[in-house]
């Protein structure tokens, strides 16, 4: 696998078809999204990296500031920008009911568990499959972006029909279809080599 990695050293994913970059969720810069795990541009652990390269696949806390009182949901998106594919992977992607969290403006320890989830989040299909999906970068590839990305929308949440379609959409699609304006965003990001 080395060998793979480094071969690949010099093919990754572009910045610009990254979830922060869509056009549909451009808005103000207002939440500071932070983690007990990991600062901005630090490692992360490798309890959050995924179990075929040792990992336990355990997301990790987050917490946010405040997002604006008119928020009706949050968009969670985890992205690995540096993969080698044409667009980044997304390792998790989550809907955050505010008012229902058990905790106001956090997630606890693996709290985007596709088995049991925190309360208040609805995880929605990923790259891989549901839930979170932690770091698993080729080995020699270098160092990989890991990007936790929330978006505040302002808008009504939609009906049964609605929630059936978003829950069958790939990621892209899902994140590309929504039309609620965004209210206030933030990210926080790690990076995990092998």
């Amino acid at each position: 696998m080395t060998l793979l990695g480094t071969l690949l050293k010099n093919r990754r994913a572009r910045d610009i078809h990254s979830a922060w970059n869509f056009p549909n969720l451009q808005g103000p810069e207002l939440l500071i999204v932070t983690s007990e795990s990991f600062g901005e541009g630090e490692a992360i652990p490798s309890e959050h990296a995924g179990k075929r390269i040792g990992g336990k696949n355990v997301s990790p806390s987050l917490a946010w500031s405040p997002p604006p009182a008119e928020t009706v949901q949050l968009v969670l998106v985890v992205e690995d920008l540096d993969g080698p594919i044409s667009k980044p992977a997304v390792h998790c992607l989550a809907l955050i009911d505010p008012l229902r969290l058990d905790s106001p403006n956090h997630l606890p320890l693996g709290g985007l568990s596709a088995k049991a989830p925190a309360a208040g989040v609805q995880i929605r299909r990923s790259t891989i499959s549901r839930g979170y999906h932690g770091p698993e970068p080729l080995k020699g590839h270098g160092p990989h972006r890991y990007t936790f990305q929330f978006f505040a929308l302002l808008g009504e949440k939609g009906g049964t029909a609605y929630s059936a379609k978003l829950d069958a959409a790939r990621p892209r699609a899902l994140l590309s279809s929504l039309t609620a304006p965004v209210i206030a965003r933030g990210r926080l990001t790690g990076v995990y080599e092998r």
